[in-house]
């Protein structure tokens, strides 16, 4: 089955300090990583023959670097003029693989239908085929102003988030209290001018429902969990998440650890510790279509290799390949064929279809 993976930091792991050549199988990469000291080295789950093997064949990949000040995630700089520097050198590694055959950027409807009619085509071997991208950006630091943030549109960004971690310079992240910015308003604003769609990962509470009340277009959660199961405040409460499905949202299940089962602590507890399996995602997804009252909202945005490795994932999961199970443990839980494909693929598909038409 195809598989649309709503959240993937391609250029973080070939750049920001990783260092990855996704052309490689991710047994190739660890290898190569073995001795190394670091979070997650030596424990990738994602590259693209891995990706192909799932049948991963469209994602949203991302563009990240942030400027917020008292902290240090991966990809912070000190200016928002560095930040956009970083953001242009992914994207000229996301080119570099375009020319070189492995990428397919995504901007409008006639590419997506290219995309799905490649993905389609038997005679073509999956591990010949490129995997196509929508290109997003996670955390807004990196706009200069709002004004620039047309020269993104141009470069083919098709969707952000207007903060990570922290107190970022448009809204709030999620661990941080507080709204938008004035000028995190304006930029909300030019987003729906654009048709840019709106990711509220990671927003702060009082971000979130300050962009939903003053966003017009399309909204989607890439990478986010439900809080009911897992209470903390990077996943979505009840109450975000029936506002969410009220805007036609989906919501892409995590499979980052700490976002899948509560208790869990960053750093110390281990997937086998817990007897984390892939199949709790489920409980996720589970929960969103039950809020809904229908499958139509929930969707798969892994997050793999976010930052983290195996040592932060469930323990039955090897690569990214594995996605390709999920199918077989929502059917168990009495899915049928149609929600299935649409939690895997369609509800994402038809969501660009929406926003593109």
């Amino acid at each position: 089955m195809l598989i649309f993976d709503a959240h993937l930091d391609l250029s973080l792991n070939a750049l920001g300090g990783f260092n990855r050549d996704l052309r490689l199988p991710v047994h190739e990469i660890r290898r190569r990583e073995a001795g190394v000291v670091g979070k997650g080295r030596a424990a990738g789950t994602t590259a693209f023959p891995e990706m192909r093997q799932g049948r991963v064949g469209i994602c949203v990949a991302t563009q990240l670097a942030g400027c917020m000040p008292g902290v240090s995630p991966i990809a912070n700089w000190m200016s928002p003029e560095q930040a956009w520097s970083e953001t242009q050198g992914q994207l000229a590694w996301y080119r570099a693989m375009e020319e070189d055959g492995h990428l397919s950027q995504v901007k409008n409807l006639a590419q997506l239908d290219h995309a799905l009619a490649v993905w389609g085509d038997k005679s073509i071997p999956d591990d010949r085929k490129p995997i196509f991208y929508i290109l997003s950006l996670e955390g807004a630091d990196s706009i200069r102003t709002v004004g620039h943030l047309e020269r993104s549109w141009e470069q083919g960004l098709r969707a952000m988030g207007p903060a990570h971690y922290g107190k970022c310079r448009y809204a709030m992240g999620h661990d941080t209290p507080g709204g938008l910015t004035p000028e995190g308003r304006e930029l909300v604003r030019e987003m729906s001018r654009l048709g840019m769609i709106l990711d509220v990962t990671h927003l702060s509470d009082e971000s979130f429902w300050e962009a939903l009340d003053i966003f017009e277009g399309t909204i989607w959660a890439s990478h986010s969990n439900c809080r009911a199961l897992v209470p903390d405040v990077r996943q979505f409460s009840d109450e975000q998440i029936k506002a969410l499905i009220a805007r036609g949202a989906v919501i892409g299940a995590a499979l980052d650890a700490w976002m899948m089962i509560p208790g869990w602590i960053r750093g110390k507890t281990t997937p086998q510790e817990t007897g984390l399996k892939l199949e709790v995602i489920c409980d996720h997804i589970d929960h969103v279509c039950q809020l809904a009252g229908n499958a139509f909202h929930s969707g798969i945005g892994t997050d793999l290799d976010g930052g983290y490795g195996t040592e932060q994932t469930p323990e039955d999961l090897d690569t990214i390949a594995d996605l390709a199970r999920i199918p077989a443990m929502l059917e168990k839980r009495g899915y049928s064929q149609t929600d299935i494909e649409a939690v895997m693929h369609g509800n994402y598909l038809n969501l660009l279809r929406r926003a593109w038409s």
